[in-house]
């Protein structure tokens, strides 16, 4: 009896302390409206930008300014069959989630590195195309929510990986996909889409119900054909800013990044994406706003009824989305606290929004902007210098359609005020010569309404920094220099620290008063993904995707000046703490890559000439006038274009879909023909030094063209 009572006693412990766990567990995995508006505990990282406010700033300290020349790595995952990594993780209860490449999802132990599950959704080959990888996911009560490019959207069980629910957010066979990461809030979970790039795409954003994937609402963000009446009156209202037909292109205006939820007032905050075509002219001839391109949008988070807009670039026509981050924050502005929205959209201006209102406070240019003198405080709208539309056919401008400020998110920091911002300085070249209103059709002449750009991109073309930024003065406080164009996202802490990954390969963390470097390390691999850090058993960690993909990877050789090569370097997953002796796997040596030849290939010109048309499909991934940037292989130095055999297995029939490449079965065999007498062309490609000095004398001259027209001297 004694015997058989101390069985049951101690069945009955293990069952109680079971149940306890799985209680402890349960309460910490609860992320809920309670938990994501806590901005005082940073044990978790529950969420896309931590907390509702996505400022990417942790109150934790224990790795301070003193602490952290200890910091070491902790432990690192490999992810050898995922091709983007550049994604921002979320952290509950001691697991790291994370959606890499076509929103694969990864739950990884916080303190070991092991991997628990994971989890492949099976994109659809044809939305490969689009090939940007998603950039983040959510986690609401037990669920992690993520996107798929294809247009999916899907909930799992944390604990297991096991699919809850999924729907369809788009149509079939549209030109939408998701990049983004979803916004949860009151048991709503939001979503947008991109695609305005690729043609007749109208852009919203709808709310699901987070325990079972049920639509509640949906907002267009641009208004479509007047014949089939409006869904509101704010659609109303925003057809009288249009011209034309242009609900037969779409209209654009994607939400595919940032949406901020705001608790205090019950709204979510909307940055909205560009016209589509890109080209005013063409997309509403006789002028207009064309809202709500360009646009912060706050809708009630209940029923999606629009509340208040304020507009970034009227009647835009340069693809300056206003979808990067939406921060909150409550600063003071003339001695008085204002609830606000810090935003830095591509525009190259830092807006200061009043949140209740919507009302500007203030904005100024962040860097070199040129296509504007300033914003007329009087009507928030921007002062544009003559000549920015491409009036005369062209134009030549800064920011370009990279933007100063891109999808890499910043962090605001109440302990110093500042803003951290990834920035970079690139000029942007359009032209629109020989496209008339009256005859332009979308699917022949292109989505974007200007002449597609060539030619390789210069690594000197484009440069970088990490920008620290007052919003309540609007100046700068400091700027760093960073390695090439493009840099991953920032985090900032109470240790006093900015956290960045950067291209050359460095994990660094800098003072955030000054920017001096106080810790640095080897990462093997450049990378584009922001950090993130939490607290497991009274410990901090930081963790960071590393991996060359993502970002600005089509541009040539500025995007390939680090020599990362996305399937020759790693893509992982590194955690480190205080005290940290892991050793970094080994990684290849960065490297340009070779082209190869054979010398009994004759290059016809006019094939090749079809070829460089034709190569529009494929220069997202491999890169502008076939110099990859280090997302896909190199075709110049690829042995399969010289065989007509190999190529059309790959290209056409699929060959190497598993490893991300998509099939072009649409492409006849002279196509194939045509774009390997293009990368023949390109391979054997050698530019002299007369055409590099016609290439920079060109746009000098456009250049000063401008700044005469700007002065009034001549015009448009």
């Amino acid at each position: 009896m004694m015997g058989a009572g101390k069985a049951r006693f101690r069945k009955f412990s293990i069952a109680a302390a079971t149940a306890l766990l799985l209680c402890t567990a349960q309460a910490v995995a609860d992320v809920d409206n309670a938990t994501l508006g806590n901005e005082a505990d940073g044990t978790d990282w529950g969420a896309f930008g931590r907390t509702f406010s996505e400022q990417r700033f942790s109150p934790l300290d224990q790795i301070n300014k003193q602490t952290v020349p200890k910091l070491g790595l902790a432990w690192s995952l490999d992810l050898p069959d995922v091709w983007n990594v550049s994604s921002a993780p979320v952290e509950v209860d001691g697991v790291i989630y994370i959606a890499v490449g076509f929103s694969v999802i990864y739950a990884v132990d916080a303190v070991s590195g092991k991997q628990l599950w994971s989890y492949d959704p099976k994109v659809d080959p044809v939305k490969m195309r689009m090939a940007w990888g998603i950039r983040g996911l959510s986690f609401w009560k037990g669920k992690v929510i993520a996107g798929v490019q294809d247009g999916r959207l899907f909930a799992l069980d944390a604990k297991s990986g096991k699919l809850l629910w999924e729907t369809l957010t788009t149509e079939p066979g549209d030109n939408r996909y998701i990049t983004g990461a979803p916004r949860v809030f009151n048991g709503k979970v939001i979503i947008g889409h991109g695609g305005a790039d690729f043609g007749h795409v109208r852009g919203y954003v709808t709310a699901y119900d987070a325990e079972t994937g049920k639509q509640d609402w949906r907002w267009y963000i641009v208004p479509g054909d007047p014949a089939k009446g409006f869904e509101n009156k704010a659609m109303e209202m925003a057809a009288k800013t249009w011209n034309g037909q242009w609900w037969k292109f779409g209209g654009g205006g994607t939400a595919w990044n940032a949406m901020t939820y705001d608790p205090e007032l019950n709204r979510v905050y909307i940055g909205t994406g560009n016209g589509g075509p890109w080209n005013a002219k063409l997309r509403s001839p006789g002028g207009g706003d064309n809202l709500f391109l360009c646009s912060v949008v706050a809708l009630d988070a209940d029923t999606g009824e629009y509340v208040w807009h304020y507009q970034t670039a009227p009647g835009e026509s340069w693809d300056f989305n206003s979808t990067m981050d939406m921060v909150l924050a409550t600063i003071n502005i003339d001695g008085k606290p204002r609830k606000v929205i810090l935003h830095a959209p591509k525009n190259g201006f830092f807006y200061v929004l009043d949140r209740e209102t919507g009302k500007l406070i203030s904005a100024e240019k962040l860097g070199k902007v040129t296509w504007a003198k300033g914003i007329d405080m009087a009507t928030g709208r921007p002062i544009e210098e003559p000549g920015v539309r491409y009036e005369d056919g062209e134009a030549l401008m800064w920011p370009g359609s990279g933007g100063l400020h891109n999808w890499q998110p910043m962090s605001f920091s109440p302990d110093t005020g500042l803003t951290y911002i990834p920035a970079h300085e690139l000029a942007g070249y359009y032209n629109d010569k020989g496209f008339d209103p009256k005859t332009y059709d979308m699917d022949r002449d292109g989505s974007m309404g200007i002449h597609a750009f060539f030619d390789d991109v210069p690594k000197s073309a484009g440069s970088s920094s990490l920008l620290a930024w007052n919003p309540a003065t609007q100046k700068k406080a400091w700027e760093i220099p960073l390695p090439g164009a493009t840099n991953g996202g920032v985090m900032s802490t109470h240790g006093g620290l900015v956290f960045q990954g950067q291209s050359d390969g460095k994990f660094v963390a800098r003072d955030d008063s000054t920017g001096a470097v106080l810790w640095s390390a080897d990462m093997g691999v450049g990378t584009q993904a922001p950090p993130i850090t939490y607290s497991v058993g009274g410990k901090q960690y930081v963790s960071i995707l590393a991996g060359w993909a993502g970002g600005q990877m089509l541009l040539g050789s500025l995007s390939a000046q680090h020599g990362w090569v996305g399937r020759n370097h790693p893509r992982r997953l590194l955690t480190y703490a205080l005290g940290g002796t892991a050793t970094l796997p080994p990684s290849p040596p960065s490297a340009q890559p070779v082209p190869v030849d054979d010398a009994a290939f004759k290059v016809d010109p006019a094939l090749a000439e079809k070829g460089k048309v034709l190569y529009q499909h494929c220069l997202i991934c491999h890169g502008t006038a076939v110099v990859a940037g280090g997302f896909a292989p190199d075709l110049r130095a690829s042995a399969i274009p010289l065989s007509a055999e190999a190529f059309a297995a790959v290209v056409k029939n699929g060959g190497l879909q598993s490893k991300g490449m998509p099939p072009f079965a649409e492409l006849s065999d002279e196509d194939l023909t045509a774009l390997r007498h293009y990368i023949r062309q390109q391979a054997r490609y050698k530019p002299s030094a007369w055409d590099q000095i016609k290439t920079a004398w060109h746009f000098i001259c456009l250049m000063i063209k401008m700044k005469l027209m700007a002065l009034g001297w001549i015009k448009p």
